[in-house]
Parts: C-alpha cells; structure tokens; sequence
C-alpha cells in the first residue's frame, strides 16, 4: 500500500524537494494552499502533510502560525531542508536579458540584496516551482525569470543563469511533518522536541510567570514566537519548542506551572530532535 504526504506547490517546490528527502517512500501529493494540505490529510487524501513553519533568512512562515491551532493535525516529525535559489530562464536567456523575475515572497525576500544589485524587479506568485512552469508552458517571454530550484529548472525545461543566489549563504527551511492521528506523547530513544501554543492575557509580568517553571525546572527553551488572535490587541498567543518530552519530571512539572498563568495550552507534537540541531 502506497502512503502519501500532501506539500504545498508543484513538483520541484522546495516542500516538495523537503518529501523526496524526508520521506522518500511515500507519495508526493501537490496542493495549491496550505488550506488545501492540511485538508488532503482530514479528507484521506494524504497520511502526512509537509508545512514550512521557519527560515534561517526570512523567518516565520506566518500563515502556517496562524493554521496550525485548529488545524486538527498533530506533529510527529522536523526536517531541515537546504535551499539553494537558482535565478531560472528559457533556453537561450542570459543573465543580463532578465528584467523581472517571478517567485514566491519568501524566495524573493531571500535575494532581495541580489535582485537590487542586478537591477532585477520582482513579482510575487503563489509558489515557485508554480513560477517556472508558467514561464516554461505560458509566459515564454527571455525577459522574465524565475526564482526556484534547480530540480524545478530541469522538470520545466528552464536553464540555470545564476545558482546560489539568496542574500546569506546556509539558506535553510524548517519544515514541521504533521499527521491526523493523536500525538499520544511516547518516550524516545534520542532526544526530541515539544510544540506546544498558548495564550496569555496582555499585562504586566504575564509571559514572564508564564515561562517561569521552565527556567526553573531547567528546560530548554528553543524557539518562541508571538502574534495577536482574533483581530484583538489585549491578547497574545504564543508558539513555542522546548527541548524534552511530557513524559519527562522537569518538562511536566514546567507544563503544571505554565497552566496557572496561561490558559488554552495546546501541545501540538512530541518527536524526535533532527540531527540538524546539532550541526
């Protein structure tokens, strides 16, 4: 029986380059939103589902902030993919012919120093091997190039004019592996990582209390972003990864002491710490 796992894109996509190398042996399902991944999986379409939270240049991915609280999905794995931007054109094009490249605001972002240098205007598409096939089948115009990767160059028949090209090198996207089953927190064999939300009310001392028991039960605290919900400025959710496991004395007795100042605490995954942490 063949699994599958849903990305965000078209085939060459750097999700989709993030499937090959994560899970090789499952199936790659393209959809056109991060909606529509996370609905593949609800709907049977896909076993997983493949969503880029965070990148080493750009930084959060925020519609994938905003999606995960009730997405209905839990998280059971991380992989690290390597990005490496090549500026893309139609046989024949050369560097110096492109005026406008296409590509998604995270991959423009990325090179945006490299596009000013070069005198290169930008415009946003939805994905970027989306980009390269429109060039490749619709566009067909020696002006235009696109930001993607060189997979997608080779899928769309595009040439490479120009090949690592983000802003800083070590370009690196954090994707997170979700799936529809309960996260039922295990005990693991190598260190691992907890995902966990939650909301505290905007006053003094709130976030502070909040993530007092996890200094004080020596928990590591690995990433923590905020954002406003429901369109209101008095209150914060917050997004956080801490090193250990809810099975784990000090990360249970920290997540018994975070419930007594904030509330809607949601652990959204326990899995195993990527060796990329390490590197």
């Amino acid at each position: 029986m063949t699994h599958h796992i849903a990305f965000l894109g078209e085939p060459g996509s750097y999700s989709d380059l993030a499937c090959r190398r994560a899970v090789p042996d499952y199936a790659a399902v393209p959809c056109p939103s991060f909606e529509d991944v996370i609905a593949a999986v609800h709907e049977g379409k896909a076993d997983l589902a493949m969503l880029p939270i965070e990148n080493s240049i750009a930084g959060r991915v925020a519609d994938v902030h905003y999606l995960l609280p009730n997405s209905g999905l839990s998280i059971v794995a991380e992989h690290y993919q390597p990005v490496v931007h090549h500026l893309l054109g139609l046989p024949g094009s050369k560097l110096e012919d492109i005026r406008i490249v296409h590509s998604h605001v995270q991959a423009l972002g990325q090179c945006r120093q490299w596009l000013r240098d070069h005198g290169i205007k930008s415009v946003v598409r939805s994905n970027t091997a989306l980009a390269a096939a429109e060039l490749s089948q619709t566009i067909k115009d020696p002006t235009i190039g696109v930001i993607a990767s060189e997979v997608a160059g080779e899928i769309y028949g595009l040439n490479s004019l120009a090949a690592d090209i983000a802003d800083r090198k070590n370009n690196t996207t954090r994707f997170l592996v979700l799936t529809k089953s309960c996260n039922v927190p295990q005990a693991y064999d190598s260190p691992c990582i907890t995902t966990l939300l939650f909301r505290v009310r905007s006053v003094p001392a709130a976030l502070y209390k909040a993530l007092g028991g996890f200094a004080t039960n020596g928990v590591n605290i690995t990433k923590l972003e905020s954002y406003l919900v429901d369109g209101q400025f008095t209150a914060a959710q917050f997004y956080v990864d801490v090193e250990g496991n809810p099975v784990d004395t000090s990360l249970k007795n920290a997540l018994e002491e975070l419930a007594f100042f904030a509330h809607e605490v949601k652990i959204m995954g326990t899995y195993p710490a990527s060796p990329f942490r390490n590197t």
